[in-house]
């Protein structure tokens, strides 16, 4: 066994106890100042001390530990004659005690107790960011990356998962069905199986490959988007294939405008087995630049989404003067949607 597998064995075993009898010294310690300097001390005491054993012990230790909580407050009230404020306070006790013990069930059946269940969750979406973030490029080459969550959630149902082997960049920016939160145990899942499918296929069948791991999941609402584009870091060339993705665009140094790839489509992932996925090609020259987005960057309510990917290549075409950098940052915080929706955009330029 490890050394930190040993160490959460210990806390297992020592933590629940030692954490139970510090909150009833605590506890009793707090019921004999209020016996002792009645005026002093007032009996909303008891509830930080009910609120950290809800969150910190085990439901079953925890209703020995209220119970405990319970006798000495009613001690309490007993010996103050019950003046209603007090009676109303204890009452209060009772409702706060009820609800973290409905916590602390909700938490022993994910197996967590205390702080873990929050920590499990920052280390997963940690995961998530690492799994997207862009590998270094060889000089000659630039990348960037703009993912903004649905109200500034922590989670998003947008994610980005990239590999590069040798002068083989793959990318794959997907849009989970759902946004924020609620998409978020879906894109951690997703982000996994993807990554490990992106490099280790060629990379004409990571479409497919993707869609049939979406099917067997068998989600009642698990359809996703993806773009997924190949390039050769050496010549330039790249390959762009879409699963009911928004269309990318490929800006040339030689005209100074953007271009909509706009080609033959592929179906969302999850829906159907056995469709194709067509794939456009062309190469990036010195000055070129490929951006991919999700629906969140160009939709707009009641419009068509032609005018959304108008609008974002307007704002692309008046940071063209600046360079590159930082234009995947602007084309999600300009979009329309704003909060309401998942936002994500990659760029890879060749200087």
């Amino acid at each position: 066994m490890s050394r930190v597998q040993r160490g959460r064995s210990k806390f297992v075993r020592w933590g629940q106890p030692a954490t139970a009898a510090a909150i009833i010294v605590v506890n009793t310690v707090l019921c004999w100042t209020m016996a002792v300097w009645p005026d002093n001390v007032p009996f909303s005491a008891y509830i930080p001390v009910a609120v950290l054993a809800g969150l910190f012990l085990t439901p079953r230790v925890l209703a020995g530990v209220d119970v405990a909580i319970l006798i000495a407050g009613a001690y309490t009230v007993v010996d103050k004659n019950s003046p209603p404020a007090l009676l109303g306070a204890y009452a209060v006790l009772v409702v706060v005690m009820v609800i973290m013990f409905w916590v602390a069930a909700s938490r022993a059946r994910l197996g967590v107790q205390g702080n873990l269940g929050e920590s499990m969750l920052v280390d997963l979406r940690d995961r998530l960011r690492t799994q997207g973030e862009l590998p270094e490029l060889p000089s000659g080459w630039g990348a960037e990356l703009s993912v903004l969550s649905a109200y500034g959630d922590s989670f998003s149902g947008d994610f980005l998962v990239t590999s590069r082997h040798d002068d083989i960049l793959e990318l794959a920016l997907v849009d989970v069905s759902g946004k924020g939160i609620a998409a978020g145990t879906r894109s951690l899942l997703l982000s996994g199986a993807f990554g490990g499918l992106l490099g280790s296929l060629p990379y004409e069948t990571f479409l497919p490959a993707a869609n049939s791991y979406l099917l067997r999941q068998a989600w009642d609402e698990g359809f996703a988007t993806a773009a997924h584009a190949m390039i050769d870091l050496s010549t330039g060339e790249y390959s762009l294939g879409s699963a009911g993705h928004p269309p990318g665009v490929r800006f040339s140094a030689g005209s100074g405008r953007w271009e909509v790839l706009e080609g033959d489509e592929g179906p969302v992932l999850g829906v159907t087995e056995g469709l194709a996925f067509p794939r456009i090609r062309g190469q990036l020259s010195r000055g070129d630049a490929l951006l991919l987005y999700t629906d969140g960057v160009i939709e707009v309510r009641n419009r068509d989404l032609r005018d959304g990917i108008d609008r974002m290549l307007g704002t692309a075409e008046r940071m063209i003067g600046k360079g590159f950098e930082g234009m995947a940052a602007k084309v999600c915080t300009a979009a329309r949607a704003g909060e309401t929706d998942d936002r994500a955009a990659v760029l890879v330029w060749r200087r």
